[in-house]
């Protein structure tokens, strides 16, 4: 296993059994606070419906929970050395698959369980949140509205971590800061307001594949009801998805998108990024990776293809039933179980890239491009190199990057989304994210179709 490098610093308290620093007075108020708001929340799911209902419970709890969680990560940084430390990453049983990690896994599973299709216990939840909900969107909160709210909580108080953890790396800084606003303005505020304004529920920041029902026929009508603004939508996310994706992958890799505005990334590097370094980088994970990711891009493709086919044959098939069928098997499997159950549920378990490893669709055809015709890389300087493991250790992608760094090859893997912790944590500036000419990145690069055909087995390699 890899050791990670750990700056001392005396002004923390004693270390803890399990090699994490002791809380100081400071945190365990601030804990307490969180705690509290916590509690206030999920009190609401228990008490008789409506009894907590109104503006100051809503208020109080988040303020206490997101305040508290705030506090508590300012005291528990401020007096440190900046930099990564291990801080007993791979002992604490929250963050080492032990009994509070399975604990939390089984929780985060279990609530999204409820959440897609039991959100009865859910309801008093819910009704906390109709203040909100009515003043954004005119209407009550019901559960999308329960998950967009928790989702964008999250993203925000992590993130609030995240500045901390990384105050001494400007890109993180400001990777953590896109996402931040991606999510609570492009998916969460910005898609309320729009059905406020009797406009399709849309969001900007999805789009085909990762969105498939964005260019389903059976969602063209729904859309085109919203009239001009509808219409835009349609032409938005066409456009997104036929020109500017190539393009800024081109420009910039997978990271324009995967790590700086996706709301599953921007998850996954907030609330998932205690968990990072549970992502299996062994050679067996990175071939089921492979087939898999592939495997779920070319059933979306299938299933669009097929749609549209039905649409312009009148129908033969399954007559108008085509969106019920789509969410009932495409929607279930990949959208609610891959995606949401197991994408964030096995965060404990198995890292926080789960779903944009193995099932992002989207991930995918960003990863094709990057692989091959994009100008980003990971350049790497071997001689430099002393093999501490942290870049590997902290790959939520399951990369093992000291390989490459050891050899002194350029990183151009497909998966890699480009985060830059590898080289955040990297004790001696070995690795640094760069653009360059496309043919210099790889041996073969210079010929990037050619390429692409020797990776699928098409081609003999030269």
């Amino acid at each position: 296993m890899s050791q990670l490098i750990q700056i001392g610093n005396p002004t923390r308290p004693a270390l803890a059994v399990g090699g994490a620093p002791a809380l100081s007075r400071p945190e365990k108020g601030a804990a307490a606070l969180t705690a509290l708001g916590a509690l206030l929340f999920l009190a609401s799911f228990v008490v008789p419906k409506g009894t907590l209902a109104g503006w100051l419970p809503l208020v109080g709890s988040t303020v206490l929970f997101a305040g508290g969680a705030s506090a508590f990560f300012w005291f528990a940084y401020r007096d440190t050395t900046p930099g990564i430390k291990n801080h007993g990453l791979w002992t604490n049983g929250a963050t080492a698959r032990g009994v509070v990690g399975w604990i939390l896994g089984v929780a985060l599973t279990g609530f999204y369980c409820l959440l897609y299709w039991y959100s009865g216990p859910l309801e008093g939840g819910i009704r906390l949140l109709d203040p909100l909900a009515l003043a954004l969107s005119g209407k009550p909160a019901d559960q999308w509205f329960l998950y967009g709210y928790l989702y964008t909580v999250a993203v925000l108080v992590m993130g609030v971590r995240m500045f901390w953890r990384y105050r001494h790396n400007r890109y993180q800084l400001i990777r953590t800061a896109s996402v931040m606003f991606f999510q609570l303005g492009f998916g969460f505020l910005i898609p309320n307001v729009l059905k406020a304004m009797n406009q399709p529920e849309f969001y900007f920041t999805y789009f085909w594949p990762l969105k498939p029902e964005y260019l389903l026929p059976f969602s063209q009508g729904w859309t085109i009801n919203g009239g001009s603004l509808g219409f835009a939508m349609i032409v938005w996310g066409a456009a997104m998805t036929f020109l500017a994706t190539p393009v800024l992958t081109y420009f910039f890799g997978k990271r324009w998108y995967c790590s700086w505005v996706c709301g599953c990334g921007g998850l996954a590097e907030t609330l998932g990024d205690p968990f990072r370094h549970l992502s299996d980088n062994s050679e067996r994970a990175w071939k089921i990776e492979r087939w898999m990711i592939h495997s779920v891009l070319l059933l979306i493709i299938g299933v669009t293809a097929v749609g549209w086919i039905h649409e312009w044959m009148g129908r033969p098939w399954w007559g108008d039933g085509g969106q019920a069928l789509y969410y009932k098997t495409y929607g279930f499997v990949i959208g609610a179980m891959f995606s949401g159950v197991i994408g964030v549920g096995f965060y404990p378990l198995m890292g926080s890239r789960v779903w944009c490893r193995f099932g992002c669709p989207m991930a995918a055809t960003l990863g094709i491009i990057q692989r091959f015709f994009s100008r980003f890389r990971i350049t790497t300087n071997g001689g430099q190199c002393i093999s501490c493991g942290n870049c590997s250790t902290y790959c939520e992608m399951g990369i093992d990057v000291r390989a490459y760094a050891q050899k002194g090859e350029n990183i151009v893997r497909a998966s890699c989304v480009g985060c830059g912790v590898c080289a955040a944590v990297c004790p001696r500036g070995v690795l640094k994210l760069e653009n360059g000419p496309v043919g210099d990145r790889f041996p073969g690069a210079d010929k990037p179709v050619s390429a692409a055909l020797e990776a699928l087995g098409l081609k003999e390699r030269q």
